[in-house]
């Protein structure tokens, strides 16, 4: 009975024995393969290069640089100490920091340890020579982004640093991960997806141990693809020079195509900082009041004074509130109601072209209030303002532009004729970007077409067309373009023109200043026009952060104009 007992007891751990190897080999043999395969198997990653950024002559602006790194590997090794001694000595580094960085990045025996990132170039040919007696270091080449002009067009460009976590959430899906390299602002950032190389590499075996065993495959890495910009690097150079000492944007566009020729900012910061890892320098620059990170031709949102005269100019000729013989007495100023509206000159009798010219107020309080603010809102709306202009860069603000029914909307308060007012000469609630203004100013210079204004010219050496948005020609009268070209004009071309200064130009600008007075410090000082006035090549607009004046944007737009010519670019 009991040998019985026995010999059922043993069979029963054979069968559960049996029913086990039946579960691991057939039911989860597919399972525990897979699993198998994946702890033999590991890659040993090389880094392909970031695509670089080219501007519209295909001059280089952003490039790559090879870093030298120091790699040791553990892998049947026993003197592991005497291999970082001897590169201590060649880097002139304390041997505990080599020990300590050997530490921290170590994986496993099978995978190179970076123990050193950046060196110059005779210290990697002096870790070479070392190889003879230390055959387990070697110098891993590594794209490092470089920044040959510095802060040339940086607000353009961006800049790149490690994925933080609000990107990291947003773009885990599309391979993105921690510690990756992404770009932060400008194309760095809007085309990161095509810059972004994508890491090959070795495919390996190795034991238990992680001891190599064996190289599977190889898989080269893949660079990210070139783009090129519609910038133009010498004018792009002559613009941050003029505007270099003061804060502001100035931009260059064409005015039928809508490409960026320029696009400046100040204060700016370079984005090499990033590169070399310099944090005193950066959060220097985070710190700084002045905002250098922030692109104001853009991003900024500021009063714009009087050069919205001409979206009043346009909605009073359109809606037949005036025509070019239509004049207004300017005395200085004027009252609305009980309140007293000043002009900054007294300019006497003003038809449009004069009142464009003189900058006149009183002439726009009066056309502002013929036309109604509900109407001037929705010229604004169709000149461009109170929406972003879809460029291709990131973080583009739209402004505001008020209106009697949004204000009655969201903030259930009653709009009056001093609303209007100050409406009709840019003040107020009013908020634009220097991209809106140019955008605006292109509609006068191609004579009717609304363009978007754009940044990428070419991928790969390909044109991408479906990048550049639609142009939308305007319903507006051949005779309403004409009339405020002709104030334009006459701006300048006036001996009293608020931009008299551009006259002595030997090519003929158009434009309009602007002075947009602010709570707090110095008025904003504007100006924007197009030249050759005749057949315009480009549109500009130079935007003063309290720049006292439009007249000192002026002068800025006339040495950048100047320089053009000396450089044969017009």
């Amino acid at each position: 009975m009991r040998i019985r007992i026995v010999n059922w007891i043993v069979i029963l751990i054979f069968l559960f024995i049996a029913l086990n190897i039946l579960n691991l080999e057939v039911i989860q043999g597919k399972k525990f393969r897979i699993l198998s395969n994946q702890n033999c198997i590991r890659l040993i990653p090389q880094e392909g290069s970031r695509g670089r950024i080219l501007d519209r002559q295909g001059n280089v602006i952003v490039d790559n640089n090879l870093s030298y790194n120091v790699m040791v590997s553990s892998y049947g090794n026993n003197e592991i100490d005497k291999t970082l001694l001897g590169a201590a000595r060649v880097l002139n580094v304390n041997l505990k920091d080599l020990q300590s960085a050997f530490r921290n990045r170590y994986i496993a025996s099978f995978m190179p340890t970076t123990i050193a990132k950046n060196i110059d170039v005779k210290k990697a040919i002096a870790l070479e020579e070392l190889k003879p007696d230390l055959d387990n270091i070697m110098i891993h080449l590594y794209p490092l982004r470089s920044y040959p002009y510095g802060k040339l067009a940086c607000h353009v460009l961006g800049y790149l640093n490690e994925i933080d976590l609000w990107r990291l959430t947003k773009l885990a899906n599309y391979g993105y991960k921690t510690k990756d390299i992404v770009g932060f602002g400008g194309v760095e950032e809007k085309y990161d997806y095509l810059l972004r190389q994508e890491a090959g590499g070795l495919s390996v075996e190795v034991d238990h141990r992680g001891r190599l065993v064996s190289v599977l495959g190889f898989r080269p890495p893949r660079n990210g693809k070139d783009i090129q910009l519609t910038i133009d690097l010498k004018i792009q150079k002559i613009v941050e020079e003029n505007l270099r000492g003061r804060n502001g944007s100035a931009i260059l566009m064409d005015p039928f195509s809508g490409e960026i020729i320029a696009m400046a900012n100040n204060p700016n910061f370079n984005p090499s900082v990033f590169v070399k890892k310099s944090d005193s320098s950066i959060l220097n620059l985070f710190a700084d009041s002045d905002a250098p990170f922030i692109n104001r031709a853009i991003t900024g949102v500021y009063p714009a004074g009087s050069i919205f005269k001409l979206v009043v100019a346009t909605a009073a000729l359109e809606t037949g509130k005036i025509n070019l013989s239509t004049t207004f007495s300017c005395p200085g100023s004027m009252y609305i109601g009980k309140q007293e509206f000043s002009c900054w000159d007294t300019h006497n009798l003003q038809n449009l072209t004069s009142a464009i010219a003189n900058s006149c107020n009183v002439f726009f309080y009066r056309t502002g209030l013929l036309t109604g603010a509900q109407t001037i809102y929705d010229y604004a709306v169709k000149l461009g303002f109170s929406h972003p202009t879809a460029i291709d860069l990131p973080y583009e603000a739209g402004g505001f532009v008020p209106s009697p029914l949004l204000r009655k909307i969201y903030k259930f308060k009653n709009w009056f004729d001093g609303d209007t007012a100050n409406l009709a000469i840019g003040q107020g609630e009013l908020l634009v970007t220097p991209i809106q203004i140019i955008r605006m100013m292109a509609v006068f210079a191609n004579k009717g077409t609304l363009v978007t204004p754009y940044i990428v010219k070419a991928i790969d050496g390909q044109e991408v067309a479906n990048l550049k948005r639609r142009a939308v020609k305007l319903s507006v009268k051949e005779s309403t373009i004409n009339y405020i070209r002709q104030g334009l004009r006459s701006v300048v071309a006036d001996p009293k023109g608020t931009a008299n200064a551009l006259s002595s130009l030997p090519v003929s600008v158009a434009g309009k200043t602007g002075t947009a007075q602010v709570h707090q410090g110095q008025p904003h000082g504007w100006f924007a026009g197009f030249f050759p006035y005749q057949a315009p090549k480009f549109v500009i607009c130079v935007f003063l952060e309290h720049g006292g004046s439009g007249h000192a944007a002026s002068i800025v737009a006339k040495q950048i104009i100047e320089s053009m010519i000396k450089e044969g670019l017009i």
